[in-house]
């Protein structure tokens, strides 16, 4: 059983030299990581997002560093100090590296369940590879919210224990722009009753979700599960009873979400969190059918290839689970695999449809469908002549004759 401890005993588990892992996103462990400042020498991991997680940890102390495989504004100045140094990994290949990497210490977040239970909080999807990697475990347990019931218990996974009362980490709704509800209108189109559904973070995957009210009997398999999910759920237009395997279940690597999620998912068995060994993992994805993986980029080219990291030379992310869900929706009877973005960027100034991207995150092979505000751009059996038509057409007007050319 895991013995409780307080600040003085956690700095005595924390070395100079050591490596530590630190839950990301809504997992991160705040008041264990108020406890870190000034310990020489510290290699840090974690994987960040850009709206919850605000820290650069090689600024902790002394001759630290963070090691990332997402790139955030908070780490700009180490990563171009050198401090922070980002990996370009995919992220069921991260779980692996993580379960096999020598970690000294990891920090996790937990909270107690309904029942009284401990249970790793809104963020599952690298705690397995964490507890297999790590030396000591640490667990951070807030007594200010419940953890969801479908998220995974602690057990005797943890070697410490830390109470505290860290708030459940909001992840701050976002506006619905008319550019995306029309690209949320589009991709709803193309989504069919009984489809089971993967999508990311931002304006356009809200809108998508808010289009699929008349949809029956969707499934959810996803890196993330947030309003938008909760609220189709909640309706019954996502059922997931028609998924090959998991029926009746969602299936979630983490919540991203405001408090109305939260107070939902405490109660809602039907809600599964998984680590990302399972969430983003081909060999589970393929077995189910219509599967539809729906993501982002910053922009795309006339051979269908994505850029999702970079911009101006400048690393903006990182490659995420996109390419994981794109793949495995190749090996999915029926799946699809669907890139949605906005036509232009900087107030129309440039387009987002290229000759050729920066930088390729994801295969021309990668993608089956692309949709902007101006169409639906078919590339999955189409030719390069076809494929550089069908984009041109779904490119701004105002720059549609200088790729044509």
């Amino acid at each position: 059983m895991a013995d409780w401890i307080n600040a003085d005993e956690l700095k005595k588990l924390i070395k100079p030299g050591h490596t530590v892992y630190i839950g990301g996103t809504t997992g991160e462990p705040t008041a264990l990581l108020e406890q870190l400042e000034n310990i020489e020498g510290i290699h840090y991991i974690q994987q960040p997002v850009a709206a919850v997680n605000r820290r650069d940890f090689s600024e902790l102390g002394p001759n630290c560093t963070q090691e990332s495989y997402f790139v955030t504004p908070a780490l700009k100045e180490g990563l171009a100090a050198s401090r922070v140094k980002f990996i370009p990994m995919q992220m069921r290949v991260i779980h692996d590296y993580l379960a096999n990497k020598a970690i000294d210490v990891s920090l996790l977040q937990a909270a107690r369940d309904v029942n009284g239970e401990i249970r790793f909080g809104l963020n599952n999807e690298y705690v397995v590879a964490a507890i297999e990697g790590s030396r000591t475990v640490v667990v951070e347990v807030s007594d200010a919210f419940i953890a969801p019931i479908g998220s995974q218990l602690v057990g005797e996974s943890a070697h410490y224990l830390y109470a505290s009362s860290t708030p459940a980490t909001k992840f701050p709704l976002v506006e619905i722009d008319e550019t995306s509800q029309q690209i949320g209108r589009l991709v709803a189109d193309i989504i069919r009753d009984g489809d089971c559904i993967q999508t990311g973070i931002g304006a356009v995957p809200a809108a998508i979700f808010s289009g699929l009210s008349e949809k029956n009997d969707l499934g959810l398999h996803s890196g993330i599960i947030d309003d938008g999910a909760m609220d189709l759920i909640r309706a019954g237009n996502m059922s997931g009873k028609l998924k090959n395997i998991d029926s009746g279940l969602h299936v979630a690597g983490m919540a991203l979400g405001g408090q109305e999620l939260f107070d939902w998912l405490k109660d809602e068995r039907s809600v599964v969190f998984k680590s990302a060994n399972y969430t983003h993992d081909m060999g589970i994805i393929r077995q189910l059918d219509n599967f539809v993986s729906i993501n982002s980029a910053v922009e795309i080219d006339l051979f269908g290839q994505v850029n999702a990291e970079v911009v101006n030379g400048r690393q903006i992310s990182g490659t995420g689970g996109s390419v994981d869900f794109m793949r495995a929706s190749k090996a999915s009877k029926g799946g699809r695999s669907i890139v949605a973005l906005s036509a232009t960027a900087r107030r129309g100034s440039i387009s987002r449809i290229v000759k050729q991207v920066e930088l390729v995150t994801a295969l021309r092979t990668d993608v089956d469908i692309v949709v902007t505000e101006f169409g639906v751009a078919e590339l999955k059996y189409a030719s390069l002549e076809e494929r550089a038509e069908a984009l041109i057409q779904i490119a701004h007007p105002d720059f549609r004759e200088q790729l044509s050319a």
